[in-house]
């Protein structure tokens, strides 16, 4: 997977969002287009790992898992199936997740590898980490279909996380971004002002208005993430409480 996230907007305040959106995924099931790759890779970084954590909380093992992660992308490809994902019939990621239910069970028969796409790389999905990455996730108390939301919810916030960092290296204010992305997390007392404050040769006040900033920021970056595969608005609204539900 290419360590470059793909800027389909450039979110200048809250709500303002690139006419893109859903655009993207007709993009990504469009091999002419030339938006198609880049597209294509978004999408693919957002929702592998979810659709993986599902197959493992299913109870398929690590090489089966990651087998059929592999194969539903190369068959979707291989079918155009994001051609027939439509912003009326809901949520993208429930797309995705019933489109995997399907090709589960086309697949039931199917006992080689290689007839489930197992030798077609056409992604390069980064496996190395996953088994890591899921052994991290809750207990089985989490549903597949609950894991799946919450894998989505966190990948979500990474992506916004990895973009707002990329944004102050080129700044060159990556210390700046090392040192206030706790307050992102939680707030933190005067002392702990007083002290990044001392730290960045920075008055307390500045310290407290560059935390301002970079959550409103973080804040467009998490919206303008989910507002690629939403339509309007008030869905994206409606992403974000999910989102937070997701991780209660």
């Amino acid at each position: 997977m290419s360590d470059k996230t793909p800027k389909y907007s450039t979110p200048s305040g809250a709500g303002q969002f690139a006419t893109t959106r859903w655009s993207v995924i007709l993009a990504a099931g469009d091999s002419a287009s030339a938006q198609h790759e880049p597209a294509l890779d978004t999408l693919c970084q957002t929702y592998w790992f979810p659709l993986y954590a599902y197959l493992r909380r299913r109870g398929y093992d690590t090489h089966e898992a990651e087998d059929y992660t592999q194969g539903f992308f190369a068959g979707i490809l291989e079918r155009k199936g994001l051609q027939r994902a439509d912003p009326k019939y809901g949520k993208f990621r429930s797309f995705l997740l019933v489109s995997l239910k399907n090709f589960l069970a086309d697949e039931w028969d199917r006992a080689h590898a290689q007839k489930r796409g197992g030798d077609k790389k056409v992604l390069s999905l980064d496996f190395d980490a996953a088994a890591g990455r899921y052994d991290r996730e809750p207990a089985h108390r989490l549903s597949p279909e609950k894991l799946f939301e919450r894998s989505w919810a966190l990948t979500v916030l990474t992506r916004a996380m990895d973009r707002l960092k990329a944004e102050f290296t080129a700044s060159n204010k990556q210390r700046l971004f090392d040192r206030l992305k706790i307050y992102l997390a939680a707030e933190r007392d005067a002392d702990s002002y007083r002290q990044v404050a001392g730290e960045l040769n920075m008055t307390e006040g500045a310290v407290k208005v560059a935390v301002h900033r970079l959550r409103r920021r973080y804040r467009e970056m998490v919206r303008d993430e989910i507002a690629q595969t939403v339509t309007t608005e008030a869905q994206v609204d409606e992403e974000i409480r999910d989102l937070f539900d997701a991780l209660a």
